[in-house]
């Protein structure tokens, strides 16, 4: 079995040396391909031939030839061959190539979506789906562009990937309730998202609370609260619950730790309350998560 991995960030995404990667992976038995991971490349998987399982956030898909799956950034996920033979081709990008220029709420309003690993929306897209549609040449093209690297392989590449990002955003924007939150950002709303994010994602394992938050965007206590709630849907403490359970689940994956120890290498004040809110976000206890994902 593979070694499991994390790429928690971009300087650890190993031989990525381009803000995107196209790949065939392939396996010669039945077994595990992929071991449980995390990066926040985005990342497509176009299935050549053979019958996997992968699964995705703790919920297992089966498939073959011709099929398609979407992975979103910071979503624990993992493949595993059903046949003696399957090949597929890997389509990775840094969802930063997607803005034209630099980061503003125009394009945010698009892209959040596929960077929140909880945003919902279709993931699987069977043969039949896409066979008379532009993305199996697309995806093709992006590999072949990137292999052979011809001259300006670079724009070639970054434009293949942002027309089959658009046929998933047309494709998926009525399923998502995260397009409603996203459509109703202003710039100063994305600007304390990033701050907020930021906060959570270095400090998540720490006792932090809303308060602190809100003196980082310079706002008070009480508007920022308001105004996280109405854009995220949720409040700050249960979006700071939800990313430790994120992290969890990766630790629930990719080690045997007790239940304490990964309860309180995430943030969590004890055991019980980390089972309690596992079941909470989930609807499973996190052991029957490990054992489903080791399946």
């Amino acid at each position: 079995m593979p070694e499991p991995y994390f790429e928690s960030n971009r300087s650890a995404a190993g031989s990525i040396h381009y803000p995107y990667e196209s790949m065939i992976h392939s396996s010669q038995a039945s077994s595990c391909i992929v071991g449980p991971h995390w990066h926040l490349y985005i990342e497509i998987l176009y299935f050549l031939s053979g019958t996997a399982k992968v699964f995705l956030g703790g919920t297992c898909h089966v498939l073959g030839k011709g099929d398609l799956i979407l992975i979103h950034s910071h979503e624990t996920h993992s493949i595993y061959s059903l046949d003696e033979e399957v090949s597929y081709i890997v389509v990775k990008f840094d969802p930063e190539i997607l803005y034209s220029t630099s980061r503003t709420f125009l394009e945010s309003k698009y892209i959040l979506p596929f960077t929140l690993a909880d945003a919902g929306g279709q993931r699987v897209f069977a043969e039949k789906d896409i066979t008379d549609t532009p993305i199996p040449s697309l995806i093709r093209e992006i590999y072949d562009e990137f292999t052979a690297k011809g001259f300006g392989f670079e724009l070639a590449v970054r434009t293949l990937i942002c027309r089959v990002f658009l046929w998933f955003l047309r494709r998926t924007h009525h399923q998502q309730w995260s397009w409603e939150v996203a459509h109703s950002l202003n710039d100063s709303d994305y600007q304390m998202l990033q701050k907020v994010f930021e906060y959570i994602d270095y400090n998540y394992m720490n006792d932090i609370n809303a308060q602190t938050a809100a003196s980082l965007c310079n706002m008070s206590y009480s508007y920022f609260s308001r105004r996280f709630k109405a854009i995220m849907g949720k409040t700050f403490t249960n979006y700071l619950s939800y990313i430790r359970i994120t992290e969890a689940e990766k630790l629930l994956l990719t080690t045997d730790r007790s239940m304490t120890s990964i309860a309180l290498e995430v943030g969590f004040s004890s055991s019980s309350y980390f089972i309690q809110q596992f079941r909470q976000f989930k609807n499973i206890s996190p052991h029957q998560f490990r054992l489903k994902g080791k399946a």
